[in-house]
């Protein structure tokens, strides 16, 4: 109940200051809230390249030293501190060269943190950039460290970030397809903060063994929901632009899939394309990247395809328009569009979408499937907005 009437007066504080400006502030840039919770604590962060402050752009690390906050030691998630680890690549623990700090991956041999890792600490503080996606695995790695924080009893802190696709869309996870791209009962569109969601994680008791952490959020000022977001910098290498981010809940299905999604080109998660020239008049040759992908799908062969950035797709929700057609198209050339179906039900959640797709059902007939689920996700998610949302 504290800890409740604690975010209650943080919000309250939000919407205070909002009235006075309309200034975006994300949760890491309230030092007014922020310090007082780190005054003589040892203090844990979950940060990577996003977790920057202000206007010049200081990354959290170098602003909460400079402000003489005890910062034991630095966790990080998938592509690592830099952003520049590929996707599903692990990431290796190190010291970091500017602060001298130790770096503990948890995107590597281990998910989670293990007790000896959060013994020395007081608090641990998580400010990461999502992009509203359950398949994102920042908030896997958030449940995780709320567990673990949950099992050792210590404080954690989130600094509350835009979602800049925030609309709730898609199959709700199954049991049976839980996994670290899918670790809690979401749509593939949850349209959250990280702050809510990590309220409503703790809310619902969905930490192991039904427990509650000591969770306290930093609430952003000037933005509510159904308001874009253009991030500063890019969440995870290969989503570079906010066209990108925006097609990146209806694209990432095809990772399990024949397709090259753009990775090792310009236009990562804004095409796709196959060397069957059947696939359409777009073509492009994915290559090494450095930074981005060292091992593309289909490198160095010419891909033909489709470019979304100018065919467009519907706003405000995942469209199953280029995943149905392209399960036709391939159907059509004597091939299998999904070559990897353990990936492609982990990462929608279902085996379900998957035998729609083979039974022939239409976009509007898999979309209606999901209403029923999708109308009481709304409800529970009602329960834990900390901003208003008009829509």
């Amino acid at each position: 109940m504290k800890r409740f009437l604690l975010l209650i007066l943080l919000s309250a504080l939000s919407v205070g200051g909002y009235a006075q400006s309309t200034k975006l502030q994300v949760g890491a840039e309230r030092m007014e809230l922020l310090l007082p919770l780190l005054e003589g604590k040892r203090v844990a962060l979950m940060v990577n390249q996003s977790s920057l402050v202000g206007a010049t752009g200081t990354h959290l690390v170098d602003t909460l030293l400079s402000r003489g906050v005890k910062v034991v030691r630095l966790f990080v998630p998938e592509h690592g501190l830099r952003g520049k680890v590929d996707a599903g690549k692990a990431v290796k623990s190190e010291i970091d060269e500017k602060t001298q700090l130790p770096v503990v991956s948890l995107y590597g041999q281990r998910r989670r943190p293990t007790p000896e890792m959060l013994e020395d600490i007081d608090l641990l503080l998580f400010d990461l950039q999502d992009v509203g996606t359950r398949f994102y695995t920042y908030i896997s790695s958030m449940h995780y460290l709320m567990e673990a924080c949950a099992e050792e009893g210590k404080t954690f802190v989130v600094c509350d970030r835009p979602n800049p696709n925030d609309f709730v869309d898609g199959p709700i996870l199954q049991p049976d397809c839980r996994s670290f791209v899918g670790v809690d009962p979401l749509p593939i569109a949850h349209g959250l903060t990280v702050g809510e969601l990590a309220l409503m994680i703790d809310g619902e008791r969905w930490l192991r063994g039904g427990r509650s952490c000591r969770l306290k959020v930093i609430p952003l000022v000037g933005w509510s929901h159904g308001e874009p977001y253009e991030l500063p910098v890019r969440p995870s290498p290969n989503l570079p632009n906010s066209q990108a981010i925006a097609l990146y809940p209806s694209l990432c299905l095809f990772e399990a899939t024949i397709m090259s999604v753009g990775r090792g080109t310009d236009k990562p998660f804004q095409a796709l394309g196959h060397p069957n020239a059947g696939f359409g008049q777009l073509v492009f040759t994915p290559r090494v990247k450095v930074g981005e992908d060292s091992n593309p799908r289909h490198k160095g062969k010419p891909c033909y395809g489709i470019d979304y950035l100018e065919k467009g797709l519907p706003k405000g929700q995942i469209s199953l328009a280029p995943l149905v057609d392209l399960y036709r198209k391939a159907e059509s050339l004597g091939l299998q569009l999904i070559n990897q179906r353990q990936l492609f039900d982990l990462l929608a959640g279902t085996k379900t979408l998957r035998s729609q797709l083979a039974s022939g059902l239409s976009e509007a007939e898999i979309r209606a499937s999901w209403e029923a689920d999708l109308e009481a996700y709304r409800r529970l998610r009602a329960k834990y907005l900390l901003y208003e949302d008009a829509r």
